[in-house]
């Protein structure tokens, strides 16, 4: 049983709104492809991959697009172009269901381990730690117990952000001062929190690209010494990725993910960009499911990713 609750009426128009500059420029190129044709042709196939392209869906996931649609004009020997918003609605939703697991969160988790150890990774600036506060929140408001973690000890704006939100949500905030060594943080958090026995701990740590050595090398000390406390710790890995840096995201999955093991995804910032097409894109091309989408500045406006209803307010009329 899912515990962050029904997507409801509420929820489904600001996922509308937050949507909205994709949604928008997506049609509009679209009713320019189709415009005086009146069936999917070959031409009308190569408008759609420029269409999908720049919309940062992403070169692989186009491609496997048009292949998916071009089969089907073919096996059903016609299709108008009216039919194309459709076709393509479908299209990409059966990609989205494919290449993503279930991305709610259950109640098995935590029969499973308690405290459930989600360690957030991701360059500065692109939400991370936004991020973590809303999803504080989120298990704060569906009854569970939170503690953060500040394990980005290489900015001191970073420990201070991070506390702002942990007071706002009314959550505990573990922490030391900057240049502190991020495993020890690391440790403290998941060992405070398993003796108050906590059900959720996020830990922040520190995006830096410039170096994926000692990238790699930072995380994977953070995870062994976490396992000295919770021996399965992370439980989940979550990459933050900033929707409106299109293509740029993509190379911070790839840098992330060969640093690594990346098991979930968040696309911030889609309120205010065209490039909403990247959440298809990456979680396609990643085989990684996407669990948070960041669509507003509020503090209840990071969702769980709904793959339907996704795709429902992409395609919206």
């Amino acid at each position: 049983m899912a515990f962050f609750g029904l997507f409801g009426k509420e929820k489904k128009e600001k996922l509308d709104q937050g949507l909205e500059k994709t949604r928008t420029t997506v049609f509009d190129k679209l009713n320019r492809v189709i415009f005086s044709k009146s069936k999917v042709d070959s031409e009308v196939l190569d408008e759609l991959e420029e269409v999908l392209l720049t919309s940062d869906v992403g070169v692989e996931t186009t491609m496997r697009i048009i292949e998916r649609i071009e089969k089907r004009v073919k096996d059903e020997k016609y299709v108008g172009t009216e039919e194309l918003n459709e076709l393509l609605r479908d299209t990409i939703a059966s990609l989205l269901e494919e290449n993503n697991a279930d991305s709610l969160h259950d109640e098995s988790i935590f029969e499973k381990s308690k405290p459930y150890v989600i360690m957030v990774v991701g360059v500065n600036g692109v939400g991370k730690t936004t991020t973590i506060g809303k999803l504080a929140n989120k298990f704060k408001q569906a009854g569970k117990t939170v503690y953060i973690g500040a394990a980005d000890t290489f900015r001191a704006a970073a420990i201070d952000q991070l506390q702002i939100w942990a007071d706002r949500v009314g959550v505990p905030m573990i922490r030391q001062n900057m240049g502190s060594d991020p495993a020890s943080v690391a440790y403290d958090t998941v060992n405070s929190a398993k003796t108050a026995g906590a059900d959720v701990v996020i830990i922040d740590t520190a995006g830096r690209l410039h170096n994926k050595i000692n990238l790699m090398n930072e995380l994977s000390k953070i995870k062994r010494v976490m396992q000295k406390v919770i021996p399965d710790a992370p439980h989940e890995v979550l990459l933050i990725l900033d929707g409106s840096t299109g293509q740029n995201a993509y190379e911070q999955a790839k840098q992330f993910t060969l640093a690594t093991e990346v098991t979930a995804l968040a696309v911030t910032k889609l309120d205010g960009t065209a490039k909403g097409g990247v959440v298809i894109g990456v979680s396609d091309q990643f085989k990684i499911p996407v669990k948070y989408i960041g669509i507003g500045e509020g503090i209840e406006d990071l969702q769980v990713f709904n793959k339907r209803e996704f795709v429902d307010s992409l395609f919206k009329k």
